[in-house]
């Protein structure tokens, strides 16, 4: 049996801010990818859903011909999160990372690349 191994550093990850009602599972999801965010649910991005108290997070992930729907649930804490008032927000790898780790995204900036060729 192989490894499976899912990577999003190449990834738009998209998060909807506004809590979701839990119950729905992929259908569901698909749906309010396709008709509430006017968005392609096929499109290889990830799509991130959050629950009204802020300790479960769902994901919808599309992969060459199938669904994942990836689910996290905090045993304590919540996910932090300021108040949004944006349909769809796209987060940056980094940005998702910080979100998993119980930090408030939208309150830290990572830092600018820097082009090497511009020291020569």
């Amino acid at each position: 049996m192989g490894l499976i191994m899912l990577s999003f550093f190449n990834t738009q990850i998209w998060l909807h801010p506004t809590p979701i009602d839990f119950r729905k599972q992929i259908d569901g999801l698909v749906l309010l990818v396709t008709d509430h965010l006017e968005m392609d649910p096929t499109s290889g991005q990830l799509f991130l859903f959050r629950n009204k108290g802020r300790d479960k997070l769902k994901a919808l992930y599309w992969e060459r011909n199938g669904f994942w729907l990836l689910y996290r649930r905090l045993e304590q804490g919540c996910f932090k999160f300021s108040e949004i008032d944006r349909l769809v927000i796209e987060l940056t790898p980094d940005e998702f990372g910080w979100l998993l780790s119980g930090l408030n995204f939208m309150e830290y900036t990572p830092f600018k690349s820097v082009n090497a060729s511009s020291f020569c």
